[in-house]
């Protein structure tokens, strides 16, 4: 209905442009949107003043010359001026009730559209290193990925869902060396395990699979694993002014890469079955821990196969003239495109850099015809997008079809006290510890009840609460209380016929349920909004609207549902309840969220 309106708009704009009211290169940036208030209407526009300025009139006389030239809208009964110089729109009777055909027909796809059908997007996610389970912050990103997905999906985009998975690089080496001294830990030699290494019970378990594969086959002598590595870090007892820890001597960096160097030295080939070992037990947990979680992925792709595409994307920048040599090093001139410095992509020692991957792995992303990228970074990872986007630009590509989409921390409460979290000495809170805690729906709905970009306070008390405070319980609520209705009238021998209450409808004369029908209306269009934004609270947000307009109703005053004295009644209101069930559903749906018949 809207688009009928608003090509009505433009038509009455065009004739006041010909007759010389407006200037004939005007731009109508006009908005029209859903009244919040049912007195304004169904509908309302600030085209008047938009374009008031352009005309030389005040607002309300250009809406009088607009109302003057609209056209005829079937299913408009009356459009008015309001206020400074809206303009409101209001619907008839029968195209309100028109929702009810609409979700009918189109059941579980209502809401959906083909406004992004032409685009085809990569939206890549997650990408967590498989260096340790994912904690509850990953958790955040992957509920957030694979909703924006799903809404991209389901406004007609072809959306391929991607992890990138850091299976080479220094984080992976620390993981391997982690595993090989817990390895000669549990076949009986004794040594001082790293500051810097990985220290959870998760690396002894992955060190015993080998063991029980392969024995003593890799064990050497600690001492010469330890041979000529730099000491590691030594802490003062007593903590600074700031509370950290100060130190006295040796360096935890230096250290760990020395024991890397020397095992890699040492047992050779054997490394890589440290390595692989640790990666695949690590990842198998990440995929299963995704699965469970409802987030899965077209493609898992490898870091270490881009080892010749790295080649291509540097020889693509020198040829273009933007890498130079500078004391033994090769950068990127990245300043050219706005970066606050040129970055490194290949050190004096060969060695290519993380950034030079990411250039690589754009670069394929590139290749493969997307017409729009979208990565999902953590927000430590701010500092990064200008980078990426110099080198999209300096390999001949448009930048503007990446899109970066930054999550913020998270922060779990209980009991009115934070829930403190640690990464690298194995004592974090999991995504599965927090699942097996609140539930997968309850995660994955507050989860993307905020921006993005805005930090998380996750209450886990109210997360399991069953009060209409707890937003994912009432919406819920909502969805199985309508089954229930449906199911003492099916009892109670009102059979529910869909086409003899549509013809019962115009029965829903309260205001309450003229609100609900205009939330049906409004979904699809919420639908587009939260995609096209990258916001899916907005539909988490509708969908709380929509359950509080149905819980108000029930509760109303002298509004039965079942009601034999008064079956046509009953039966236009039950219908009007399917409704609202379906799109609950479908709204939870895409939220990765179940939609219960009973609670």
């Amino acid at each position: 209905m809207n688009t009928a309106i608003q090509a009505a708009l433009d038509h009455a704009m065009q004739s006041l442009k010909a007759e010389g009211t407006l200037p004939s290169d005007w731009n109508n940036t006009s908005t029209l949107t859903r009244t919040k208030d049912r007195s304004h209407g169904d509908f309302a526009s600030n085209i008047a003043m938009i374009g008031a300025k352009a005309a030389g009139m005040k607002p309300r006389d250009l809406a009088e010359k607009i109302l003057a030239n609209l056209p005829e809208v079937v299913d408009i009964s009356k459009a008015e001026i309001a206020g400074p110089g809206f303009i409101n729109f209001f619907l008839n009777a029968d195209q309100r009730f028109a929702v009810l055909d609409q979700i009918q027909a189109q059941k579980d796809q209502y809401g959906k559209t083909q406004v992004n059908a032409a685009k085809k997007i990569q939206v890549e996610f997650v990408s967590a290193n498989p260096t340790s389970s994912l904690h509850v912050g990953h958790g955040r990103g992957a509920a957030y990925g694979m909703t924006v997905a799903n809404l991209l999906e389901a406004t007609g985009a072809k959306v391929d869902r991607e992890y990138y998975v850091n299976d080479a690089g220094r984080q992976m080496d620390i993981l391997a060396t982690s595993t090989y001294l817990r390895y000669l830990e549990l076949t009986g030699q004794t040594l001082v395990f790293p500051k810097n290494a990985y220290q959870g019970d998760y690396v002894k378990e992955i060190a015993q699979s080998i063991i029980d594969k392969d024995g003593d086959a890799y064990v050497r002598p600690v001492a010469d694993v330890y041979l000529d590595v730099p000491e590691d870090v030594q802490y003062a007892e007593e903590l600074d002014a700031d509370g950290n820890k100060v130190v006295v001597s040796g360096d935890k960096e230096k250290h760990i890469d020395g024991l890397i160097f020397n095992s890699q030295k040492l047992i050779g080939e054997g490394y890589r079955v440290f390595h692989q070992a640790a990666l695949h037990a690590i990842l198998d947990d990440i995929k299963d821990d995704l699965g469970e979680f409802g987030v899965t992925f077209n493609q898992w792709f490898s870091e270490d196969s881009l080892i010749e595409k790295i080649d291509e994307a540097l020889q693509m920048l020198d040829q273009r003239g933007f890498l130079y040599e500078k004391e033994g090093n090769i950068w990127f001139k990245s300043t050219e495109f706005g970066d606050e410095k040129d970055r490194v992509v290949k050190r004096r020692n060969g060695q290519t850099t993380y950034f030079a991957s990411d250039i690589a792995y754009h670069l394929n992303k590139l290749q493969r015809g997307y017409t729009d990228l979208i990565d999902i970074w953590g927000s430590d990872h701010h500092g990064y997008i200008t980078r990426v986007k110099a080198a999209i630009d300096a390999l001949g590509y448009d930048s503007k079809k990446l899109t970066v989409l930054l999550v913020q921390f998270v922060s779990l409460w209980r009991g009115g006290e934070m829930v403190q979290m640690s990464s690298r000495s194995g004592q974090f809170v999991t995504l599965r510890d927090l699942r097996k805690e609140v539930g997968n729906d309850a995660a994955r709905f507050y989860y993307v009840m905020r921006k993005s970009e805005q930090h998380i306070d996750f209450d886990l008390d109210l997360a399991v609460s069953q009060s209409k405070d707890n937003a994912v319980y009432y919406i819920q609520y909502a969805h199985a209380r309508i089954q229930s209705i449906l199911q003492k009238a099916d009892t109670a021998g009102i059979d529910l016929n869909v086409v003899t209450a549509r013809e019962n409808a115009d029965q829903l004369t309260l205001e309450s349920e003229t609100e609900i029908l205009a939330k049906l209306a409004a979904y699809p269009e919420i639908m587009v909004r939260a995609a096209n934004n990258y916001e899916p609270h907005q539909v988490g947000n509708y969908l709380k609207e929509l359950a509080a307009l149905f819980h108000g109703w029930y509760a109303q005053d002298g509004v039965k549902f079942i009601d034999d004295q008064n079956v046509a009644l009953s039966q236009a209101r039950l219908l009007l309840s399917l409704n609202v069930q379906q799109v609950l559903k479908n709204g939870l749906t895409l939220l990765g969220v179940s939609a219960p018949e009973s609670m």
